[in-house]
């Protein structure tokens, strides 16, 4: 048995990973590697790229790694200054001097601003980029950690302020705050100084769940009456894309609001708006808005339907500001903008005119402490080739129509001129009419085209075209990049996922290989020059091609995948995948997932050729246990394959850490594909 390698420690695990990475090292770090390697850290550390920043009262804040501080400095500006690459930026927080200081590596994941006082926040740091988190106050206008302040403990944990000195911890401190599956599931009222284990509960969502979590509005920040009670809102995530949502009431008890489960939302201090997930009381997709009324008998008031897809539609993005919602409808991967007017009646939905050569548009608030301006936000607008650009979008006064303003363009990270993108279609085995992009290098011979293919199509999750130095780079060596719009994500609305959970499973597979034949059948290339990547639940989907689909594959790169689906759920975080994939503890499903489970399905080189792969893990990533990766390394060889393995010492599940350490990664990944498609 291989069970061995699920415990990290153990010496014939470490010296098993040691002997594969001398491995991959040495075919895989050339003088290409360190070329491609070196390239992707300086774009990293370019010190011209494009700002956005967050607004904390009186400055501009931006995180930003340099060549010297390759973990990155927190800096500000005056807010009445352009934040470009050139202003003087003033260093807050020294990442990298920190970990000096503390002999320890932590990674930035963010900072939560104090909306009763923005100079504060506290610190997001990750421990080694693993789902660990350590929250420590830190003051901005001092520059400095707050002597005294919050400092929570390494665990998965978030938090929000309820007042200038008390927060909402939610932390999975002990085996009594986690539920089944890691996760913080009960919340405490945590003063300054206290012991997380010591402060009272406030909050609890059950052990069978999978989170729970709650934040408060303060009604004097949306300009409500000073001394009314802060809405206070609590949710639980009971199962991945499942949520109840609570209010707490004017007898102060928490009550449901009477939602269905499966829904998205968006909340403010008078109105909920919701995507509905299943035709359960309104067609699938539907974005709802209704009003809340915490402090009367009645929660919820009536609600109206703002939009209701077509075939190919869903919402990309939703948000409620103060007097405005505001939403994005992927329509067949196209863009569009809506604006919702929530101080008049007899509002309708705008859409907001877009510049035609954006492929994906989001946004976010300028302001981090939500007391300023909060309806003046920051739109960025990309595409494949097309640097990301921001726009300002004004909503403060209703006298002339919104209207984007572009306030800059990043710079470009490599030459795109005579590269072309196109939207094309696969047909999938049931026939399902499957999208995918494809991004075209300058030149290339047909029917030769190297193609990198990227998916992931689980837990709705959406993929959208975006720019990347990195892709550009693949770009520049020839090769053609392919995202595939795949079920099981949630592009196309929620029904793309559901088809694909559970004991349907196989379709994501099916659109994936069936847009690898599309681009055989379409004359751009043959398998022999096409490798898949994917990561986390795309480690899954490119294992499964490995394994499944080995004649339609010339190279298969996977990476912190999931690969034993009889056994993802002994670890606390696959306790959480159940809803997507099914219960190996029920025969049934069991069964059903070993007709695809990656470790299950090698097969001898007697039996089968496999194309190469290259299996890539992290050895502090706590969301998909390194062992999945190490087990179908070691299964691969003991049937006489020839995998190459590389598990990176940090980094977590995304793979974080300095400049050189991702930089380092991707080019090993590069170096395998020129050695595999490229080559032959």
């Amino acid at each position: 048995m291989d069970l061995f390698l699920e415990t990290d420690d153990d010496p014939k695990t470490l010296a098993f990973v040691a002997e594969l990475n001398k491995a991959s090292d040495e075919q895989l770090q050339t003088p290409e590697f360190e070329k491609d390697r070196d390239i992707v850290k300086a774009m990293f550390e370019r010190e011209d790229r494009l700002i956005v920043p967050s607004r904390r009262g009186n400055w501009l804040f931006d995180y930003h790694r340099t060549k010297d501080n390759p973990l990155g400095i927190w800096r500000r500006l005056p807010a009445d200054q352009e934040p470009r690459s050139d202003a003087d930026w003033e260093t807050v927080f020294d990442l990298d001097a920190f970990c000096r200081q503390e002999g320890k590596r932590w990674i930035y994941y963010g900072a939560i601003t104090c909306p009763f006082e923005p100079t504060l926040v506290l610190l997001i740091l990750s421990d080694g980029g693993s789902d660990l988190l350590r929250l420590i106050e830190f003051d901005t206008a001092a520059r400095a950690i707050v002597e005294g302040g919050f400092d929570t403990p390494a665990a998965r944990a978030h938090a929000s302020w309820l007042s200038r000195d008390e927060i909402a911890y939610f932390g999975s401190v002990d085996e009594n705050s986690a539920t089944r599956s890691g996760w913080p599931r009960v919340g405490r009222r945590l003063r300054r100084g206290q012991n997380p284990q010591d402060a009272p509960v406030y909050f609890e969502a059950g052990k069978d769940d999978v989170y729970g979590s709650a934040f408060s509005i303060d009604p004097l920040f949306w300009r409500g009456k000073p001394g009314e009670r802060p809405i206070e809102v609590f949710f639980i995530g009971h199962e991945i894309g499942k949520v109840s949502v609570h209010l707490r009431d004017g007898k102060g008890e928490i009550r449901r609001l009477d939602l269905p489960a499966e829904i998205d939302y968006s909340i403010n201090h008078s109105h909920i708006l919701w995507r509905v997930k299943t035709d359960e009381r309104f067609p699938t997709g539907s974005l709802i808005l209704q009003g809340i009324a915490p402090f009367s008998d009645n929660l919820l008031g009536e609600p109206r339907v703002l939009f209701t897809p077509r075939d190919g539609q869903s919402i990309a993005q939703m948000a409620l500001l103060k007097t405005w919602a505001l939403f994005i409808v992927s329509d067949r991967m196209v863009p569009k903008f809506y604006l919702f007017d929530l101080t008049k009646a007899d509002a309708e939905p705008e859409e907001l005119p877009l510049p035609p050569e954006l492929q994906t548009v989001n946004f976010r608030l300028l302001d981090a402490d939500l007391t300023l301006g909060e309806e003046v936000l920051t739109v960025i607008g990309q595409g494949f080739l097309l640097p990301y650009s921001t726009y300002r979008l004004d909503l403060t006064g209703r006298s002339r129509k919104p209207e984007l303003v572009l306030t800059g363009t990043a710079p470009a990270y490599f030459d795109a001129e005579g590269m072309r993108t196109e939207l094309l279609e696969a047909t999938s085995e049931d026939g399902t009419k499957v999208p995918y992009h494809i991004a075209f290098p300058k030149t290339w011979t047909k029917g030769e085209l190297p193609v990198l293919m990227y998916g992931y199509g689980g837990f709705a999750s959406p993929l959208a075209p975006y720019y990347s130095g990195n892709n550009g780079l693949w770009l520049e060596h020839g090769g053609a990049y392919v995202q595939a719009y795949i079920r099981g994500g949630g592009e196309l609305g929620p029904d793309w996922h559901h088809v694909a959970k559970g004991r349907g499973r196989h379709k994501a597979f099916e659109d994936f290989v069936a847009v690898a034949r599309d681009l055989v059948r379409r004359g751009y290339t043959k398998p022999s020059r096409i490798a898949c990547t994917g990561g986390s639940n795309g480690g899954l989907l490119t294992a499964v091609m490995l394994t499944r689909y080995p004649e339609d594959f010339g190279a298969v790169w996977t990476r912190v995948p999931v690969i034993d689906m009889s056994r993802f759920h002994v670890f606390p975080a696959g306790k959480a995948w159940m809803d997507e994939y099914g219960n190996p503890d029920v025969e049934a499903d069991l069964e059903y997932m070993l007709g695809y489970s990656p470790l299950h399905q090698v097969k001898p080189t007697a039996e089968i050729s496999y194309p190469p792969v290259y299996i890539e893990s992290s050895s502090n990533d706590d969301r998909v246990h390194p062992s999945h990766a190490r087990r179908f390394a070691k299964r691969l060889i003991e049937a006489g394959h020839t995998p190459l393995f590389h598990e990176y010492g940090s980094g977590g599940h995304g793979g974080a850490g300095d400049s050189s350490e991702q930089a380092a990664r991707l080019a090993m990944g590069y170096s395998f594909l020129r050695q595999t498609i490229m080559s032959g």
